[in-house]
């Protein structure tokens, strides 16, 4: 008769990978398998596995590990797959067309933006993310939203580390001025930007979140300032927070019906 494989070395190592992904900082070997309760030589070999792989990675200079670019890079490709879904995308043109503005849906994956579906409702006119495309953290607002959920040693951190790029007139590129707006951010729970990345475009964003709260993505809106002023962007909110939430129930959909549809699985 088969044995339960409850406790074989693939459902280990995601266990390994799941405390490690579930860390506000680096980990040790010991750490991982004190945690997990396994012994450390099958620790160190799982781990080893792990890396090579690169599921998970050393954090610079160190013997401890974060999670590797390989996860990050899945991770947001199953996000981003998540919401190309059919019912996802219908809650983000709807609200597009509520808002009468582009909409579009930003992951977080290697310190920089990646957007990962996008609507447009209007003539476009300056700033358009399409998916696939790339934007910095500093000046963006998913990017704002992402940081300032960070622990506070965690936000300082990556503010001194990232490339703050000046793109426009009004971009902060000051880690002092950033860290401000960051814990305001974290305050009121959503971003804006007042023409931060190109110059005549502002923007705003909330979060989507999962059943337990964490942030997976974030959803929001670009607009020409001669069109929607950086004041007038708070009526986009409530709009944006009601799909968000929407969107949060599919995803919450979607694990309880098992993915029975096919185009929304994960």
């Amino acid at each position: 008769m088969p044995q339960d494989n409850a406790e074989g070395p693939l459902d280990r190592a995601f266990a390994i990978v799941g405390h490690v992904a579930g860390q506000v900082r680096a980990v040790s070997v010991a750490e991982i398998a004190n945690a997990l309760a396994l012994p450390l030589p099958t620790a160190h070999r799982l781990i080893g596995n792990l890396e090579q792989r690169g599921l998970l990675q050393r954090a610079l200079g160190t013997k401890r590990y974060v999670v590797g670019n390989q996860l990050v890079t899945l991770s947001a490709r199953v996000i981003g797959a998540a919401f190309r879904t059919a019912r996802r995308h219908a809650v983000l043109r709807a609200v597009a067309t509520e808002i009468g503005e582009q909409c579009e849906i930003g992951v977080v994956r290697d310190n920089v933006v990646a957007y990962v579906d996008s609507v447009r409702v209007s003539q476009p006119q300056g700033l358009q993310f399409n998916p696939g495309e790339a934007a910095p953290l500093h000046c963006t607002s998913t990017g704002k939203i992402y940081m300032s959920r960070l622990p506070e040693r965690a936000r300082e951190r990556l503010c001194w580390a990232l490339p703050l790029t000046k793109y426009t007139d009004t971009t902060i590129i000051d880690v002092e001025s950033l860290m401000k707006v960051l814990d305001e951010t974290r305050k009121r729970g959503w971003a804006k930007t007042n023409e931060e990345y190109v110059r005549g475009v502002v923007g705003c964003a909330v979060p989507i979140l999962s059943p337990d709260r964490e942030l997976i993505a974030c959803l929001g809106v670009s607009v020409p300032v001669a069109r929607v002023s950086f004041a007038e962007l708070d009526r986009f909110i409530a709009p944006l927070q009601k799909a968000a939430a929407l969107l949060s129930e599919t995803i919450l959909q979607a694990d309880e019906d098992g993915g029975s549809d096919a185009s929304e699985k994960f």
